[in-house]
Protein backbone atom coordinates (compact mmCIF):
# COMPACT_ATOMS: atom_id res chain seq x y z
CA UNK A 1 0.00 0.00 0.00
CA UNK A 2 2.98 2.50 0.36
CA UNK A 3 4.72 1.71 -2.30
CA UNK A 4 1.47 1.89 -4.47
CA UNK A 5 1.23 5.51 -2.81
CA UNK A 6 4.76 6.49 -3.43
CA UNK A 7 4.20 5.71 -6.90
CA UNK A 8 1.58 7.76 -7.05
CA UNK A 9 3.52 10.53 -5.49
CA UNK A 10 6.61 10.18 -7.66
CA UNK A 11 4.24 9.87 -11.09
CA UNK A 12 2.70 13.35 -10.08
CA UNK A 13 5.95 14.86 -9.44
CA UNK A 14 7.27 13.77 -13.04
CA UNK A 15 3.68 15.14 -14.28
CA UNK A 16 4.15 18.64 -12.64
CA UNK A 17 8.33 18.78 -13.96
CA UNK A 18 7.00 17.32 -17.39
CA UNK A 19 3.82 20.18 -17.28
CA UNK A 20 5.88 22.80 -16.63
CA UNK A 21 8.80 22.02 -19.67
CA UNK A 22 5.21 21.93 -22.12
CA UNK A 23 5.57 25.02 -24.32
CA UNK A 24 2.14 26.02 -23.11
CA UNK A 25 3.26 26.10 -19.73
CA UNK A 26 1.23 28.55 -17.29
CA UNK A 27 3.91 31.00 -17.27
CA UNK A 28 4.39 31.31 -20.88
CA UNK A 29 0.43 31.76 -20.67
CA UNK A 30 0.90 34.43 -18.03
CA UNK A 31 2.91 36.57 -19.86
CA UNK A 32 0.73 36.40 -23.13
CA UNK A 33 -2.22 37.40 -20.28
CA UNK A 34 0.58 40.26 -19.59
CA UNK A 35 0.90 41.53 -23.18
CA UNK A 36 -2.54 41.13 -24.58
CA UNK A 37 -3.90 43.36 -21.62
CA UNK A 38 -2.14 46.27 -23.53
CA UNK A 39 1.25 47.03 -21.15
CA UNK A 40 3.62 45.85 -23.26
CA UNK A 41 4.17 45.99 -27.08
CA UNK A 42 5.83 43.41 -28.76
CA UNK A 43 7.76 44.15 -31.98
CA UNK A 44 6.58 42.00 -34.81
CA UNK A 45 10.10 42.67 -36.22
CA UNK A 46 13.01 42.09 -33.56
CA UNK A 47 10.51 40.63 -30.66
CA UNK A 48 12.09 43.21 -27.90
CA UNK A 49 9.11 44.25 -25.57
CA UNK A 50 8.27 47.88 -24.61
CA UNK A 51 6.14 49.46 -22.34
CA UNK A 52 3.27 50.64 -24.29
CA UNK A 53 3.34 54.20 -23.41
CA UNK A 54 7.39 54.43 -23.95
CA UNK A 55 6.26 53.16 -27.95
CA UNK A 56 3.51 55.81 -27.89
CA UNK A 57 5.71 58.61 -26.73
CA UNK A 58 8.49 57.26 -29.27
CA UNK A 59 5.43 57.19 -32.13
CA UNK A 60 5.17 53.89 -32.40
CA UNK A 61 9.10 53.26 -33.65
CA UNK A 62 10.41 50.50 -31.95
CA UNK A 63 13.64 51.80 -30.07
CA UNK A 64 15.75 48.50 -30.30
CA UNK A 65 15.36 48.19 -34.32
CA UNK A 66 13.73 51.24 -35.33
CA UNK A 67 10.38 49.23 -36.55
CA UNK A 68 7.65 51.18 -37.96
CA UNK A 69 4.11 50.27 -36.52
CA UNK A 70 1.43 50.74 -38.13
CA UNK A 71 -0.81 53.70 -36.67
CA UNK A 72 -4.27 54.92 -37.17
CA UNK A 73 -5.71 58.51 -38.17
CA UNK A 74 -6.25 59.74 -35.06
CA UNK A 75 -2.30 59.26 -33.84
CA UNK A 76 -1.00 60.90 -37.18
CA UNK A 77 -2.70 64.13 -36.75
CA UNK A 78 -1.55 64.40 -33.11
CA UNK A 79 1.92 63.52 -34.27
CA UNK A 80 1.73 65.98 -37.04
CA UNK A 81 -0.53 69.31 -36.24
CA UNK A 82 -0.02 71.62 -33.53
CA UNK A 83 -2.31 71.18 -30.13
CA UNK A 84 -6.05 72.59 -30.72
CA UNK A 85 -5.28 73.36 -34.99
CA UNK A 86 -7.11 71.01 -36.54
CA UNK A 87 -9.97 71.70 -38.42
CA UNK A 88 -12.14 68.46 -39.52
CA UNK A 89 -13.86 68.61 -43.03
CA UNK A 90 -15.97 66.90 -45.02
CA UNK A 91 -17.11 64.98 -41.83
CA UNK A 92 -21.04 64.30 -43.10
CA UNK A 93 -20.00 62.17 -45.88
CA UNK A 94 -20.77 58.92 -46.39
CA UNK A 95 -20.24 56.02 -48.79
CA UNK A 96 -23.16 53.74 -50.76
CA UNK A 97 -23.50 50.96 -52.66
CA UNK A 98 -24.31 52.22 -55.70
CA UNK A 99 -23.41 49.08 -57.38
CA UNK A 100 -25.38 46.75 -54.89
CA UNK A 101 -21.93 44.85 -54.79
CA UNK A 102 -21.99 41.22 -52.89
CA UNK A 103 -19.13 38.71 -52.40
CA UNK A 104 -19.47 36.45 -49.08
CA UNK A 105 -21.60 39.50 -48.08
CA UNK A 106 -23.38 42.87 -49.35
CA UNK A 107 -20.73 45.36 -49.45
CA UNK A 108 -23.48 47.85 -47.76
CA UNK A 109 -23.29 45.15 -44.46
CA UNK A 110 -19.47 45.17 -44.70
CA UNK A 111 -19.09 48.74 -44.85
CA UNK A 112 -21.44 49.15 -41.45
CA UNK A 113 -19.42 46.43 -39.70
CA UNK A 114 -16.70 48.21 -40.50
CA UNK A 115 -17.76 51.72 -39.71
CA UNK A 116 -18.95 50.04 -35.97
CA UNK A 117 -15.68 48.10 -35.62
CA UNK A 118 -13.18 51.48 -35.56
CA UNK A 119 -15.39 54.46 -35.11
CA UNK A 120 -14.39 55.52 -39.06
CA UNK A 121 -17.05 57.09 -41.73
CA UNK A 122 -14.42 55.57 -44.83
CA UNK A 123 -10.85 55.30 -45.08
CA UNK A 124 -9.25 58.93 -45.06
CA UNK A 125 -9.47 62.09 -42.31
CA UNK A 126 -9.02 65.36 -43.94
CA UNK A 127 -8.82 68.48 -42.50
CA UNK A 128 -6.65 72.25 -41.97
CA UNK A 129 -4.01 73.15 -39.41
CA UNK A 130 -0.77 74.11 -38.62
CA UNK A 131 2.46 72.14 -38.08
CA UNK A 132 4.86 74.13 -36.34
CA UNK A 133 2.79 77.13 -36.30
CA UNK A 134 2.50 76.71 -40.40
CA UNK A 135 -0.79 76.61 -42.04
CA UNK A 136 -1.40 73.74 -43.72
CA UNK A 137 -4.18 71.21 -45.44
CA UNK A 138 -3.68 67.66 -44.39
CA UNK A 139 -5.47 64.06 -45.18
CA UNK A 140 -4.74 60.99 -43.81
CA UNK A 141 -5.48 57.76 -44.76
CA UNK A 142 -6.58 54.72 -42.65
CA UNK A 143 -5.63 51.19 -43.37
CA UNK A 144 -8.19 49.87 -40.67
CA UNK A 145 -10.61 50.86 -42.86
CA UNK A 146 -10.66 47.82 -45.62
CA UNK A 147 -7.63 48.27 -46.22
CA UNK A 148 -7.48 52.01 -46.66
CA UNK A 149 -9.15 51.40 -50.41
CA UNK A 150 -9.69 54.33 -52.21
CA UNK A 151 -13.86 54.88 -52.84
CA UNK A 152 -15.75 57.79 -53.84
CA UNK A 153 -15.83 59.31 -50.57
CA UNK A 154 -11.87 58.75 -50.33
CA UNK A 155 -11.27 60.57 -53.76
CA UNK A 156 -13.89 63.01 -53.08
CA UNK A 157 -13.01 63.91 -49.48
CA UNK A 158 -9.35 64.57 -51.09
CA UNK A 159 -10.51 66.25 -54.10
CA UNK A 160 -12.42 68.98 -51.59
CA UNK A 161 -9.77 69.10 -49.41
CA UNK A 162 -7.01 69.76 -52.23
CA UNK A 163 -9.54 72.87 -53.54
CA UNK A 164 -9.75 74.53 -50.09
CA UNK A 165 -6.14 73.97 -49.91
CA UNK A 166 -5.45 75.56 -53.38
CA UNK A 167 -8.25 78.49 -52.66
CA UNK A 168 -6.55 79.66 -49.40
CA UNK A 169 -3.12 78.84 -50.89
CA UNK A 170 -2.25 76.31 -48.42
CA UNK A 171 0.72 73.32 -48.73
CA UNK A 172 -0.96 70.09 -49.30
CA UNK A 173 0.42 66.97 -47.17
CA UNK A 174 -1.33 63.28 -47.79
CA UNK A 175 -0.20 60.31 -45.92
CA UNK A 176 -0.61 57.83 -47.76
CA UNK A 177 -1.62 53.54 -46.64
CA UNK A 178 -3.63 52.05 -49.04
CA UNK A 179 -3.99 48.45 -50.52
CA UNK A 180 -5.48 50.87 -53.93
CA UNK A 181 -8.88 51.10 -55.11
CA UNK A 182 -11.85 49.74 -53.74
CA UNK A 183 -13.18 46.88 -56.08
CA UNK A 184 -16.74 47.01 -54.50
CA UNK A 185 -16.94 50.52 -56.23
CA UNK A 186 -15.90 49.30 -59.24
CA UNK A 187 -15.66 51.88 -62.35
CA UNK A 188 -16.71 54.42 -59.61
CA UNK A 189 -13.22 54.10 -57.43
CA UNK A 190 -10.98 54.40 -60.38
CA UNK A 191 -12.30 57.54 -61.34
CA UNK A 192 -11.29 59.03 -58.16
CA UNK A 193 -7.43 58.60 -59.53
CA UNK A 194 -8.25 61.22 -62.28
CA UNK A 195 -10.61 63.41 -60.04
CA UNK A 196 -7.53 63.88 -57.43
CA UNK A 197 -4.92 64.23 -59.63
CA UNK A 198 -6.91 66.87 -61.75
CA UNK A 199 -6.99 68.88 -58.59
CA UNK A 200 -3.72 68.29 -57.70
CA UNK A 201 -2.95 69.89 -61.47
CA UNK A 202 -4.98 72.81 -60.79
CA UNK A 203 -3.18 73.06 -57.13
CA UNK A 204 0.27 73.08 -58.85
CA UNK A 205 -0.94 75.72 -61.83
CA UNK A 206 -1.01 77.71 -59.01
CA UNK A 207 2.61 77.14 -58.09
CA UNK A 208 1.52 75.40 -54.60
CA UNK A 209 3.47 72.61 -52.83
CA UNK A 210 2.06 69.05 -52.25
CA UNK A 211 3.80 66.42 -50.84
CA UNK A 212 2.63 62.71 -50.02
CA UNK A 213 4.14 61.13 -47.51
CA UNK A 214 3.96 56.86 -48.19
CA UNK A 215 3.91 55.05 -45.74
CA UNK A 216 3.44 51.06 -45.28
CA UNK A 217 2.01 50.05 -47.73
CA UNK A 218 0.84 52.60 -50.54
CA UNK A 219 0.22 50.30 -53.16
CA UNK A 220 -2.49 49.82 -55.95
CA UNK A 221 -4.35 52.82 -57.85
CA UNK A 222 -3.26 54.83 -54.94
CA UNK A 223 0.31 54.52 -56.12
CA UNK A 224 -0.77 55.12 -60.06
CA UNK A 225 -2.34 58.20 -58.73
CA UNK A 226 -1.86 60.84 -56.31
CA UNK A 227 1.34 59.36 -53.93
CA UNK A 228 3.28 59.59 -56.73
CA UNK A 229 2.27 63.24 -58.18
CA UNK A 230 4.24 65.15 -55.41
CA UNK A 231 6.82 68.24 -55.47
CA UNK A 232 8.59 66.19 -52.89
CA UNK A 233 7.52 62.49 -52.19
CA UNK A 234 8.82 61.27 -48.73
CA UNK A 235 8.73 57.40 -47.58
CA UNK A 236 8.85 56.15 -44.28
CA UNK A 237 11.47 53.65 -43.79
CA UNK A 238 11.06 49.94 -45.08
CA UNK A 239 7.79 51.10 -46.41
CA UNK A 240 6.29 48.52 -48.84
CA UNK A 241 5.48 50.80 -52.06
CA UNK A 242 4.32 49.41 -55.34
CA UNK A 243 1.47 48.91 -57.86
CA UNK A 244 0.99 45.19 -58.56
CA UNK A 245 1.60 42.75 -55.96
CA UNK A 246 5.17 41.19 -56.31
CA UNK A 247 3.61 37.54 -56.43
CA UNK A 248 2.04 38.98 -59.95
CA UNK A 249 5.05 40.59 -60.95
CA UNK A 250 7.33 37.45 -60.46
CA UNK A 251 4.40 35.29 -62.06
CA UNK A 252 4.75 37.63 -65.51
CA UNK A 253 8.26 37.98 -66.01
CA UNK A 254 9.22 34.74 -64.89
CA UNK A 255 11.46 35.61 -62.41
CA UNK A 256 12.68 36.16 -59.03
CA UNK A 257 12.75 39.85 -57.72
CA UNK A 258 15.19 41.21 -55.80
CA UNK A 259 14.68 40.89 -51.57
CA UNK A 260 13.99 44.79 -51.18
CA UNK A 261 12.13 44.92 -53.99
CA UNK A 262 9.40 47.72 -53.83
CA UNK A 263 10.69 48.76 -50.36
CA UNK A 264 11.07 52.64 -49.81
CA UNK A 265 15.03 51.84 -50.01
CA UNK A 266 14.87 50.40 -53.36
CA UNK A 267 12.84 53.44 -54.73
CA UNK A 268 15.24 55.65 -53.15
CA UNK A 269 17.32 54.59 -54.82
CA UNK A 270 16.00 54.45 -58.42
CA UNK A 271 15.06 58.16 -57.75
CA UNK A 272 11.10 57.52 -57.36
CA UNK A 273 11.33 58.60 -53.73
CA UNK A 274 12.92 61.91 -52.76
CA UNK A 275 13.85 60.94 -48.93
CA UNK A 276 13.13 58.47 -46.59
CA UNK A 277 12.00 59.89 -43.06
CA UNK A 278 11.46 58.16 -39.51
CA UNK A 279 8.71 59.11 -38.20
CA UNK A 280 10.10 60.75 -35.07
CA UNK A 281 11.40 62.98 -37.76
CA UNK A 282 8.48 63.21 -39.91
CA UNK A 283 6.85 66.52 -38.45
CA UNK A 284 9.98 68.97 -38.51
CA UNK A 285 11.03 67.86 -41.66
CA UNK A 286 7.36 68.54 -42.71
CA UNK A 287 7.61 72.15 -41.68
CA UNK A 288 10.91 72.64 -42.88
CA UNK A 289 10.36 72.12 -45.88
CA UNK A 290 6.98 73.86 -46.47
CA UNK A 291 8.97 76.99 -44.73
CA UNK A 292 10.77 76.69 -47.55
CA UNK A 293 8.34 76.39 -50.02
CA UNK A 294 6.01 79.24 -49.20
CA UNK A 295 3.94 80.77 -51.91
CA UNK A 296 4.44 84.06 -53.54
CA UNK A 297 1.95 86.66 -53.17
CA UNK A 298 -0.84 86.79 -55.14
CA UNK A 299 -0.31 90.38 -56.66
CA UNK A 300 3.28 92.39 -56.62
CA UNK A 301 3.96 94.83 -53.91
CA UNK A 302 3.17 98.52 -55.86
CA UNK A 303 4.93 99.74 -53.48
CA UNK A 304 8.06 99.15 -53.58
CA UNK A 305 7.72 99.13 -56.94
CA UNK A 306 6.56 102.79 -57.13
CA UNK A 307 9.87 103.40 -54.91
CA UNK A 308 12.17 101.40 -57.53
CA UNK A 309 10.26 103.29 -60.13
CA UNK A 310 11.02 107.02 -58.15
CA UNK A 311 14.53 106.15 -57.29
CA UNK A 312 15.53 105.64 -61.06
CA UNK A 313 13.68 108.57 -61.94
CA UNK A 314 15.67 110.35 -59.38
CA UNK A 315 18.95 109.30 -60.73
CA UNK A 316 18.42 110.40 -64.22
Amino acid sequence: MANNEESRGLKSLFDWFANRRKPGSSSLERQEREIADGLWHKCPKCGVLTYAKDLKANQMVCVECGHHNRVDSDERIRQLIDANTWKPLDEHLRPTDPLQFKDRKPYSDRLRETQEKIGLIDAVKTGLGQINGLPLALGVMDFRFMGGSMGSVVGEKLTRLIEQATQRRYPVVIICTSGGARMQEGMLSLMQMAKISAALQRHQDARLLYIPVLANPTTGGVTASFAMLGDLIIAEPKATIGFAGRRVIEQTLREKLPEDFQTAEDLLKHGFVDDIVPRTQLKNTLAQLIALHQPLPTAPNMVLWESMSLSSTSVE
